[in-house]
């Protein structure tokens, strides 16, 4: 037997939305047209009451996916090749992040002096990357993500600030970067908990005159930006829309929605 013939089928390269396990459907076309719709699991099929093994196993490697999106670190590599530098919150690893939501909010001295001295001061939006709960989101969006903002707010003729990557990182650690390089919007792109569709997704978190007493209501959200979910070209093409908006109305989250 051959070498190829030995190794096993990997049940994950078909696409959840290219992939049915019903045999004989009533009305295939119909089935197809609904998987095409939404990546939920439909038309896996059954074996008796439960799934069926290649359903079952598609499910497990999904969900362990999902984990070591939580878990992995975001590779030094990776960081390099984003052309940003790093920083890291008061979390001294990826438990303590999990474990202690607050210390991923904040910074130490010696982060914040690093930030200060190697970012633009006073920009109308300052951009950054933190790896939140998916790692991986990181190096599957913000290489389309990032480039395709900045030229649309630039063409725009709104400034962008000094961009860099935040390890370790929780969404409110916006509230410190903000007033620290007095930014008037301030956008983190930061990882979002996985679920069995996507293990590489990834949120716009936006705010208007971030600071420390600020309220959760005030930012105004982007989510699901992934390949499975809003592309990540199409993502930046909105989230600069929202941005000069946001810009222009001096407002974001629930008070923005509010005046549009």
């Amino acid at each position: 037997m051959s070498a190829s013939a030995e190794c096993l089928k990997d049940i994950m390269e078909t696409d959840i939305m290219d992939y049915m396990q019903v045999d004989h459907p009533y009305n295939e076309k119909e089935i197809w047209k609904m998987k095409h719709a939404t990546p939920a699991r439909i038309g896996i099929g059954h074996c008796g009451p439960r799934y069926t093994t290649e359903a079952e196993l598609r499910f497990l490697a999904s969900h362990a996916a999902a984990n070591d999106a939580v878990y992995n670190e975001v590779p030094k590599e990776t960081v390099k090749k984003l052309g940003v530098f790093e920083v890291q919150t008061k979390c001294a690893n990826k438990n303590e992040m999990l474990l202690r939501p607050d210390w991923g909010r904040v910074f130490l001295p010696d982060a914040q002096e690093t930030i200060s001295q190697n970012c633009v001061h006073h920009p109308q939006v300052q951009i950054y990357f933190g790896d939140g709960l998916c790692s991986p989101s990181i190096e599957a969006n913000i290489p389309d993500l990032f480039p395709t903002i900045k030229m649309g707010l630039e063409d725009k003729g709104i400034t962008v600030g000094t961009p860099f990557f935040v390890r370790y990182c929780r969404v409110n650690t916006a509230r410190t970067i903000g007033p620290l390089l007095d930014a008037q919007v301030t956008c983190v792109l930061i990882g979002e908990r996985p679920g069995l569709l996507t293990s590489e997704s990834m949120s716009a978190y936006i705010a208007y005159n971030a600071r420390p007493d600020m309220l959760e209501s005030e930012y105004t959200v982007v989510s699901n930006i992934s390949r499975h979910g809003i592309p990540p070209v199409e993502a930046a093409a909105h989230i600069v829309d929202l941005i000069a908006q946001i810009l222009e109305k001096k407002k974001s989250g629930v008070e923005f929605a509010s005046a549009s």
